[in-house]
């Protein structure tokens, strides 16, 4: 485990009461992304934290319902510790908490090893590979949601907020009438996340919040603390903003789009070369061709609950086949026009229901293994997408992509096995819960006739 340094410590209880922070939220990832924590009393912070927090390893596999699912270490073992320690690089105040400060936390195993089942520390040891490399992964999140508002007439007692069709691409009262984005827009950028612009997406209530790139720790930090914050602020104007992947049967779903690209030591751009096939470079090239070869995988990562597949299928520019094209929607991979620095690829595989440090470091470790195995791309789709004849089919459910993640050693080597484990049993847990909950559609469809 990391030593914190007692002088930072002290350094940072004194800037606390310098700025008036009083409590300290010490918050990490558990596996599905779900924001776990505790508030610390900014006076006692360097006491309470100077060896770690300590909270039970069986927080990782907490179900959404309060199901506590037995993964390696967990249950069986007697509900054993892990502990919390807080990154101070990462102390932000929260705009809409006034004296509260967030501070993200690295998870260690009592003995002082990093946890293999930290999301978190999953990305760091994948960009650990590409620092052995020579190489700087930067990555640029951009997520989908939408915001509800409480409707007793509605079997799940919400609707959509400003529900109307057509509304895509507006910005101002048309598609938002109480301006909850611009308001929102405006906390999210005082809490430091860098967020550049946001707009009305294609559905009613949906909305699009788009994050800068930076390095792609520092990526996931920020989209990890946006999904949080934009469900906060939505509470506390009575709304309720979820990032499920389709929560409607007659509306799209909610994309985690993730725009990547590598850089060298001196910060020059590695998927670029004008002189190359596309304007793109062998490294380039072949980061999309490791995506796609380890695509079925990453679905499990990306897609990552039973409700994520039924985003996926033609027309709904949600990828369905595992292909790439230039400025192409309807691929899984897109590459935008622009080079030079800004030479990229745009991974369209995720939801918004990911975790975002798993769904990043899976991204990065699948560009990994292409450019460390040099692997070369299949030719590039042209035109409307959505065609089997022209590319293979992403996996249809949760159960065949987290068969697929299993099959994948290479990647499942990178992750961590460990983790990869843990986050196995979990989702098969999911499933199996799944299977024997009787429906809304089961009872509509067989009740009356049968």
């Amino acid at each position: 485990m990391e030593n914190i340094d007692e002088f930072a410590l002290r350094a940072a209880a004194q800037q606390f009461a310098e700025d008036g922070i009083d409590v300290v939220r010490i918050g990490y990832s558990d596996l599905i992304g779900t924001e776990r924590g505790r508030d610390v009393l900014a006076a006692r912070f360097d006491r309470t934290v100077g060896d770690g927090v300590a909270f039970c390893r069986s927080v990782y596999a907490t179900s959404p319902m309060g199901d506590v699912v037995d993964i390696a270490g967990g249950l069986s073992a007697g509900l054993p510790d892990i502990v919390v320690v807080p990154d101070l690089a990462t102390v932000r105040p929260v705009p809409w908490e006034p004296g509260v400060a967030h501070v993200i936390g690295d998870i260690y195993n009592p003995d002082g090893s990093p946890s293999e089942e930290s999301p978190r520390q999953v990305l760091k040891r994948v960009i650990d590979r590409f620092a052995e490399l020579g190489m700087n992964p930067v990555v640029g999140p951009e997520l989908e949601f939408y915001v509800l508002e409480e409707d007793e007439t509605k079997p799940n007692g919400w609707r959509r907020y400003g529900d109307a069709s057509g509304n895509v691409y507006v910005a101002g009262l048309k598609g938002d009438p109480e301006n909850t984005l611009l308001a929102s827009l405006r906390d999210l950028a005082a809490y430091g996340l860098d967020v550049v612009a946001a707009n009305h997406e294609f559905s009613g209530g949906q909305f699009e919040i788009n994050l800068w790139h930076s390095d792609a720790l520092d990526a996931a930090d920020r989209a990890f603390r946006f999904k949080s914050a934009v469900q906060e602020i939505s509470r506390r104007r009575g709304k309720m903003a979820t990032f499920m992947a389709k929560p409607f049967n007659d509306e799209g779903g909610s994309g985690f789009h993730i725009h990547f690209s590598t850089a060298d030591g001196e910060g020059r751009p590695l998927f670029d070369d004008p002189n190359g096939a596309d304007g793109l470079s062998d490294i380039g090239r072949a980061a999309i061709a490791g995506v796609l070869a380890h695509a079925p995988a990453l679905a499990a990562l990306n897609n990552p609950t039973i409700n994520s597949y039924k985003r996926f299928g033609p027309d709904t520019l949600a990828p369905w086949l595992v292909d790439w094209g230039l400025d192409n929607r309807s691929a899984m991979v897109r590459i935008p026009p622009e080079r030079g620095r800004a030479s990229r690829m745009e991974l369209r595989l995720g939801d918004a229901s990911a975790n975002p440090y798993l769904a990043i470091a899976s991204l990065l470790a699948a560009a990994y293994l292409g450019i460390r195995d040099k692997l070369t791309p299949p030719a590039k789709l042209e035109g409307y997408g959505y065609d089997p004849t022209k590319a293979d089919r992403l996996p249809s459910g949760l159960g065949a992509a987290i068969d697929a993640l299993e099959e994948d050693k290479d990647l499942t080597d990178l992750l961590g096995p460990a983790f990869v484990e843990t986050f196995v049993a979990y989702k098969r847990n999911e499933l199996e819960r799944f299977s024997h909950w009787v429906t809304d559609w089961e009872f509509r469809e067989y009740a009356y006739h049968l």
